[in-house]
Parts: structure tokens; C-alpha cells; sequence
């Protein structure tokens, strides 16, 4: 993406989440613009190098998170990587699609364009989200 059109999308998304532009916030923002596979924290990290300590970092994903910039997705291993979010507000995520982890190179991405299926829960008991994660080969490393 362009330096000055990946700048307006920066500011606009801060802007309609009534966030200031700080640096760190254009700086994570910008690593989740570039990628299309989710980041755990640790490549975040890595990512903007020694410019931000572990702490900017964690609350930046955290208001991200809660002004539905960014989701975050439950690993098997207990860890958390973060995707950018496409129709999430803040306080409410719809982020109903499927999350596709690659067993070859582990990249987890989003599929935005499969939702979730429905699942019937017996009475009583009342859905707050659903994580459906399927694991096989994308299609990068698929492909001969």
C-alpha cells in the first residue's frame, strides 16, 4: 500500500474510533494493514523493534481490541494472536468467520468470507461467541 494512502486509512480508522494518533497506535495499526495472517504479541514486538516497551504494546492491542480494531484468537497452546477486525464496532466484534491454521508454515488467517455455523445449545445455556478453527495447508503452501 502507498505511504500516503496507507497514512489516510491509519488516521481514518483511529479517527472513527475516536482515538488519538499516537505512534505506537500508527505503528501497530500499520503491521496489521500488512499482513493478512494474524500476529501474536511476541511478533508484534519484534515488528516495531525497540521502540515500544511490551507494556505500550499490550494496552495498545487492548484498546484496539475493545474499540473493534483488532479481534483476538484463542490458540490451542493457551497464547493469543490478533487479527484486524473488517466490520467489528467498538464493544461488539462480528467476528462470526472461520480461522484457518496452517499445519506447514502456521500461519492463522482469517476467512472472512465462511461464517461459523450456527450451533444449537440445549436450554439454558446462552452463546456469547463461537471460535471455529479449522487446521490443514493454505493455499501458499499448496501450491507447487
Amino acid at each position: 500500500m502507498e505511504t500516503k494512502t496507507r497514512n489516510l486509512r491509519l488516521n481514518d480508522i483511529l479517527h472513527r474510533r475516536q482515538l488519538s494518533s499516537t505512534e505506537s497506535r500508527r505503528k501497530i495499526l500499520s503491521l496489521f494493514l500488512a499482513e493478512d495472517d494474524a500476529l501474536a504479541h511476541g511478533d508484534i514486538e519484534k515488528k516495531v523493534g525497540e521502540n515500544f516497551d511490551r507494556v505500550t504494546i499490550y494496552r495498545t492491542l487492548q484498546t484496539f481490541e475493545e474499540k473493534g480494531i483488532i479481534h483476538s484468537i484463542p490458540t490451542a497452546d493457551n497464547s493469543i494472536l490478533y487479527a484486524l477486525c473488517k466490520e467489528c464496532e467498538e464493544g461488539h466484534h462480528h467476528d462470526d468467520h472461520v480461522h484457518f491454521v496452517c499445519t506447514n508454515c502456521e500461519k492463522t488467517i482469517c476467512l472472512d468470507d465462511v461464517i461459523s455455523p450456527k450451533i444449537d445449545l440445549p436450554k439454558g445455556y446462552e452463546a456469547e461467541s463461537v471460535q471455529v478453527v479449522i487446521k490443514g495447508v493454505c493455499k501458499e503452501c499448496s501450491e507447487p
